[in-house]
């Protein structure tokens, strides 16, 4: 099957150009003048519109097991609602238990994945055990190509590693080129406070932000950063969203260190004031790190600017409101942590367009070329070129669209982004080739996805 994308602006992270996308089978054969090609099994017109490559969220959990419960969306829900927004990779988190090896918790994320994705995939490892047998794993599973590992200085008695345990594991990401992904928050301090908010009475979801604050992610973020210099490690924050971790990441930038970031939506355009929302509605907004003001969101689009940000990802994790956030009514430190958003992001990244505050090509470059290169898929995926993947998405830069649960694709009742009227849509999605959205309709199926085995970061080689 042939496809010709004609007349459209084809827009990498590079610049935008007119110009025809002629797709051969699953990959791409050819970027040309318009008019070059004018037959092909199947012609999309793109005339006014942009011609991207498809984006890629580096961090996602589908079906992710978390206080009791599990994150809403399946593989087979989550993908499908992730070509809906745009997106034709996705990069979610193997969960290691306690106790487990890594090698097993990667063969159990495999089950949960392997054909039933509708989009391409890869995975993280979260290490949650550090010891001589997980260290020695974390070879193996680069091998498996999986070479990025998610620690956690948050979550005491959960997910929580211990200063020494994140020394170690940094050592071997030095020895083995790998990268560690750090969830940087104090969690001994705010487990402290927490306990004293409870202890007080104060028990709605706004604590939950109340007993986060943001010195206490950029202490954390110091401090990994410090550990990431001991060892040489790359190191790459997570989810980041106050302003006091972005300084603490642009200091270490600026003297070359390798010390990567990303923020999500929420971050951009929610605030503490949704966490505050009556009636419990506030739990909706629960993922850590929280909500924070709004002043702090002026800096992060600075960051993004400024490349002190590097990605836009979603950490999409979506508990249902009826009988999931509300396990947490009367205790705020019990509602499941995240929030849907993986069919949003391009979207929203878009907005950041529209207002100014991104341009064409960093807009392109955050969703997709950029966490390409971050996490070794760049050239397959995360541009528009000659023998890469035909992962391709048409976007209407001027349609309007309303945000709402009642016409999103995730699979879970309540939109964070309720009632937002914003400019962009997609129109018609590729992925590797094959029409998964288009004419507003879903055309993928299930196992259409392929699992990505990814190469070292293209970033530190």
């Amino acid at each position: 099957m042939r496809t010709l994308i004609r007349n459209g602006t084809v827009v990498n992270a590079g610049g935008a150009l007119a110009a025809d996308v002629l797709v051969d089978g699953e990959t791409i054969a050819a970027v040309t003048a318009p008019g070059l090609f004018d037959t092909a099994d199947r012609v999309i017109e793109a005339q006014g519109r942009y011609v991207l490559p498809g984006g890629i969220d580096a961090h996602t959990h589908m079906e992710m097991p978390f206080g009791g419960t599990f994150s809403a969306d399946t593989f087979a829900t989550g993908t499908a609602a992730a070509a809906w927004g745009g997106t034709t990779t996705i990069i979610d988190f193997a969960v290691q238990t306690k106790g487990t090896s890594l090698l097993s918790t990667l063969d159990k994320w495999h089950e949960k994945a392997d054909g039933r994705c509708a989009v391409d995939y890869g995975f993280h490892m979260i290490v949650s055990d550090v010891n001589d047998q997980s260290l020695k794993e974390m070879e193996s599973c680069i091998d498996a190509g999986v070479n990025s590992f998610k620690m956690f200085m948050a979550y005491p008695g959960v997910f929580y590693a211990t200063d020494g345990e994140i020394l170690r594991a940094m050592q071997k990401a030095t020895e083995t080129g790998s990268m560690i992904m750090m969830h940087a928050e104090n969690g001994i301090a705010i487990d402290e406070l927490v306990a004293q908010a409870l202890a007080s009475g104060r028990t709605d979801p706004v604590e939950h932000g109340r007993t986060r604050p943001p010195e206490l992610e950029g202490e954390a973020t110091s401090r990994a950063i410090q550990l990431a210099r001991v060892t040489g490690a790359p190191l790459y924050i997570v989810h980041l969203s106050a302003r006091h971790a972005l300084e603490a990441v642009a200091a270490a930038r600026n003297t070359g260190q390798n010390v990567f970031a990303e923020t999500c939506p929420q971050y951009l355009y929610l605030s503490i004031e949704d966490l505050a929302k009556p009636d419990f509605e506030g739990s909706k907004y629960v993922a850590s790190p929280p909500l924070r003001p709004r002043d702090h969101q002026a800096d992060l689009w600075r960051g993004l600017r400024t490349n002190d940000l590097s990605v836009v990802s979603t950490d999409h994790c979506p508990f249902c409101f009826v009988d999931q956030k509300e396990l947490g009514r009367g205790d705020f430190s019990k509602i499941p942590n995240g929030m849907p958003g993986v069919e949003h992001r391009m979207d929203l990244l878009h907005q950041g367009v529209v207002a100014g505050e991104l341009t064409l090509a960093r807009w392109v470059e955050v969703c997709s070329a950029t966490p390409a290169r971050m996490f070794g898929l760049y050239g397959r995926k995360g541009v528009i070129a000659p023998g890469a993947d035909a992962d391709i998405v048409v976007y209407d830069p001027v349609a309007r669209q309303t945000i709402s649960a009642r016409t999103h694709h995730m699979n879970v009742d309540y939109s964070a982004y309720e009632g937002m009227e914003i400019t962009g849509r997609v129109e018609t999605v590729l992925s590797r080739g094959s029409v998964v959205v288009s004419g507003g309709a879903f055309h993928g199926r299930e196992g259409h996805g392929r699992f990505l085995s990814r190469e070292l970061s293209q970033y530190l080689v």
